[in-house]
């Protein structure tokens, strides 16, 4: 399993093509969104979601956190 948090937003096709891309690695993979709407760059908001969330998943779960605040 992994999870997705990012500040991509639903605007344009990142989401799409970064799940595109771990599918094409692994097809069988579940993927869950946690978020996509952390507000741009914002590094606290994103840890925060990520501390309340990880508890509840797998233990062998990859989380990927891209939140970026050098971009924009």
């Amino acid at each position: 399993m992994i999870t997705l948090l990012t500040d991509f937003g639903w605007q344009d096709g990142y989401v799409g093509v970064m799940k595109g891309v771990i599918w094409g690695i692994n097809p069988n993979v579940q993927i869950v969104d946690l978020s996509h709407d952390i507000a741009p760059q914002d590094i606290d908001a994103a840890a925060f979601v990520l501390k309340i969330s990880y508890p509840y998943f797998p233990k062998d779960t990859v989380h990927v956190v891209v939140v970026d605040p050098g971009v924009g």
